[in-house]
């Protein structure tokens, strides 16, 4: 992948590190030269000096050939006007934005931008948001044996049982994060569109499971 940053504090900085040790590419925006020295002597991607929102600056970065973009200045606006002119000039799909203020999470969450509060924030959680589901889980049991994953709704699965993806995907819908609510699954619940899908799955059924949410359901006749 070739991810975007804009921001280059200690977040923005933490986050490409984490991206480069795991072979991405990584361009990183900030508008103060002095910022990059806190990505190291180590670090081989691009430096861009200007604003994230400037499309201009985002070309310099790569943003046409991106996969992700991440926004985590300290800045909610700014943030929030890069985050949005990724996704709807460039078609960038995988974009996070940092905001300080909660009450506007819920608002870009359903523009499809994913927010994260400061309150709960950490590079890693930005970095399991901008890697292809599945690449990083949530969480692993000490055994390597169970791995919670956070999943977006898949396309496919939309409108359709909780119980019939689970059965298929040899997974468990722990729950599912719903308009900014946690909701626990029913026999009856069905997925709907920007629902957040938190998995537990056998690491070993991990290839299954992302091949079903890929494929979508296997339709059975009556």
């Amino acid at each position: 992948m070739h991810v975007v940053i804009m921001g280059c504090g200690r977040v923005g900085s933490t986050l490409a590190r984490s991206l480069e040790d795991r072979n991405h590419t990584v361009s990183v925006i900030d508008s103060e030269p002095d910022a990059f020295r806190r990505l190291g002597p180590g670090f081989n991607g691009d430096k861009v000096t200007g604003y994230g929102f400037d499309q201009q600056v985002l070309e310099k970065a790569g943003i046409r050939r991106a996969d992700a973009f991440a926004a985590v200045s300290s800045g909610d606006n700014s943030n929030i006007i890069a985050a949005r002119v990724a996704r709807e000039t460039f078609g960038i799909q995988q974009v996070v934005a940092r905001i300080y203020d909660p009450g506007r999470a819920e608002v870009y969450q359903r523009l499809g931008i994913t927010t994260v509060a400061t309150v709960k924030w950490t590079a890693d959680q930005v970095l399991r948001r901008l890697l292809p589901a599945g690449a990083e889980p949530d969480f692993r049991d000490m055994s390597g044996t169970i791995r919670v994953d956070q999943v977006p709704a898949p396309e496919p699965w939309i409108g359709h049982r909780t119980i019939e993806f689970q059965m298929q995907s040899k997974s468990r819908i722990a729950w599912i994060d719903r308009l900014g609510e946690g909701v626990l699954p029913s026999r009856d619940s069905v997925i709907q569109e920007g629902d957040v899908l938190h998995l537990a799955l056998r690491e070993e059924n991990a290839p299954l499971t992302y091949k079903v949410i890929a494929n979508g359901p296997e339709e059975h006749g009556s």
